[in-house]
C-alpha cells in the first residue's frame, strides 16, 4: 500500500492510501481506500444503477478510488468471489473485478465476504511511481484488511502511518535524499 506524504504536491492524493492492484515496468494502478465518493452510499449507487437487490445491502460509503476514470466502478473484495474472465486476482486474498455482475453480487446472497466498490483509479506511467517514491511523495506499508476494507475512512491514513512505526504529527513536506 501506498501512504501519501506531505510531499505529494497534488489535492487529489492528499492523506490518501492506496491500495496497490497492479505495478509492472509499463504502469502501475492502484485503488484509494481512505476517501469516500461525496455522500454517495453503496445501496444509493446500486439503486440508481437498477441493480436489484434480494438482500440488505451495506451501507457503505462509495469510495473516490483516484482521477482516472470516475465514471467506472472498481470493486475490491475478497477472494471468495470471483467472475471468470472479469476478475482480476491481486493477491491469494484480494480480487479486483469491474463488471455489473460484481454489483449484482454483492446485492445478492452470493456477497463476498468484504468488498468496497470505488470510481476511478489511480494510475502511474512507467517509471512515474518509483520517481514518486524516491522523491518522498509516498511511504510504503503491507496490505492490511482493516486498510482496505475498514468502513472508518478519516482513520485510515494515520492508521497506515503507525503500522510502520511513523507519527502523523511528524511528517514534514521538507524532505532530503541522503
Amino acid at each position: 500500500m501506498l501512504i501519501a506524504t506531505p510531499a505529494i504536491g497534488d489535492p487529489r492524493f492528499e492523506r490518501s492510501v492506496v491500495f496497490m492492484c497492479a505495478h509492472s515496468d509499463d504502469h502501475a494502478m492502484g485503488i484509494i481506500v481512505n476517501k469516500a465518493m461525496g455522500a454517495l452510499r453503496l445501496p444509493d449507487l446500486l439503486e440508481q444503477l437498477g441493480v436489484p437487490s434480494t438482500i440488505h445491502a451495506p451501507d457503505l460509503p462509495v469510495l473516490n478510488g483516484g482521477p482516472v476514470d470516475r465514471d467506472r466502478g472498481f470493486v475490491l473484495h475478497s477472494s471468495d468471489y470471483s467472475s471468470d474472465g472479469a476478475t482480476m486476482d491481486v493477491s491469494s486474498e484480494i480480487g479486483l473485478t469491474a463488471t455489473k455482475e460484481v454489483l449484482e453480487a454483492i446485492a445478492s446472497p452470493g456477497a463476498p465476504n468484504k468488498a468496497v466498490l470505488a470510481l476511478g483509479y489511480a494510475q502511474w506511467g512507467p517509471g512515474q511511481l518509483e520517481d514518486e517514491i524516491q522523491s518522498n511523495a509516498w511511504l510504503t506499508c503491507a496490505a492490511d484488511d482493516s486498510l482496505i476494507f475498514g468502513s472508518e475512512l478519516d482513520g485510515k491514513w494515520s492508521q497506515a502511518l503507525h503500522s510502520i512505526g511513523v507519527a502523523p504529527e511528524k511528517l514534514s513536506g521538507l524532505s532530503g535524499t541522503a
